[in-house]
């Protein structure tokens, strides 16, 4: 027992002797960051540029030797680039709310506790924010896996000008969280799009006859910690925003719903060699010049990775088509058949071309 006891203690010192390596290496690494920020602040480059981010995390990977994960990695440098902002200037990042939502959750997973995150009411005023300069970010939810585009964001597009610089995937796992033991719960609070997609496991545990429907995951987890046997579900930060307890985690019926985020400021992205563009569209009135657009893309080779629809604004009967191409618009290939698409359109706006999301964040 002495024997092992020495060697513990032996270990716990070499641990030592690395933090002590590590904070320094952080802290000088923190010193350059703010000469950064302030050479950055003097040329008005904005604090956060997603093709350096990008740069940062594969290096990261690329060194990784293990046993860390580059996941466990990428999380902790996530963590150090968001504290890294305020050295050089936190941005100013809206979301649609309340606290503790999942597009609060893709913040913070995607940049860290040491930003500025504001909360929204509405998906437009998140444009609106962005657009008058109040804020340097937004973060907008713009497809579920499950549930397909959501019309706020895309209907906020056509009539908004700012650009898409960055794209978040996010897993969407919902728990219950409470109070309480399980067996005690007596009501439970979510909005009805979480209910449908944990219809089976509600069901199978007969709690799908407690269900109270509110207008938020934050509202149900506000409401959960206030009552003694209510319960809610909501997401991993609400737990931890409302100090609630995780009944049980990952009752979703699909674990693989995801829940995709764009990032909208006022600035264009550079190219990283891994890229997509975003643009919509209005074709004319006449038959067959749907496929003609489409077909532009078709010959070029370029392969679209999401369509939706949606009625234009613009004209009764009309319809806007929202697509994300692979490929930066600055490419020369993307760049002519962005153009050859655009004669053919009554109406044609190119959002934004932006780093592909090379994870899933959880």
């Amino acid at each position: 027992m002495a024997g092992s006891d020495a060697q513990l203690d032996e270990l716990r010192r070499r641990i030592d002797a690395l933090d002590q390596d590590i904070v320094g290496r952080l802290n000088e690494r923190s010193r350059l960051v703010a000469e950064i920020g302030r050479w950055k602040a003097d040329a008005g480059i904005p604090v956060y540029v997603p093709d350096r981010e990008r740069q940062v995390l594969e290096r990261v990977g690329r060194l990784n030797e293990g046993p860390l994960s580059n996941r466990t990695l990428g999380a902790i440098y996530r963590e150090l680039m968001s504290g890294s902002f305020v050295l050089e200037r936190p941005p100013r990042i809206a979301y649609l709310g309340p606290r503790g939502s999942f597009s609060h959750l893709a913040v913070a997973r995607k940049f860290g506790s040491s930003v500025e995150a504001e909360s929204m009411s509405r998906v437009e005023g998140i444009f609106e924010e962005v657009e008058r300069e109040h804020v340097d970010l937004g973060v907008v939810p713009v497809e579920n896996s499950a549930g397909g585009g959501v019309v706020d964001t895309l209907d906020a597009f056509v009539e908004h000008n700012v650009r898409v610089c960055a794209e978040i995937s996010l897993a969407v796992h919902h728990h219950l969280l409470g109070r309480c033991d399980l067996e005690d719960v007596e009501v439970v609070y979510s909005r009805p799009e979480a209910f449908a997609q944990c219809r089976r496991w509600l069901t199978e545990t007969g709690l799908f006859d407690k269900r109270v429907a509110v207008a938020s995951t934050s509202r149900a987890a506000e409401l959960a910690a206030a009552e003694t046997n209510a319960a809610a579900i909501a997401g991993s930060l609400a737990a931890e925003l409302y100090g609630l307890r995780t009944l049980r985690d990952r009752i979703e019926d699909e674990p693989d719903n995801t829940t995709r985020f764009l990032v909208i400021s006022r600035q264009a992205a550079a190219p990283t060699g891994d890229d997509k563009t975003s643009l919509v569209f209005s074709a004319a009135d006449r038959p067959g010049a749907l496929v003609e657009v489409l077909d532009v893309w078709r010959q070029a080779e370029v392969n679209m990775t999401f369509i939706e629809s949606r009625p234009s604004r613009r004209r009764k009967w009309a319809y806007s088509f929202f697509v994300d191409l692979e490929g930066h618009g600055e490419t020369a290939n993307l760049r002519a058949s962005l153009e050859s698409a655009r004669r053919l359109c009554v109406f044609f706006k190119v959002l934004g071309s932006f780093p592909r999301a090379g994870e899933v964040l959880h």
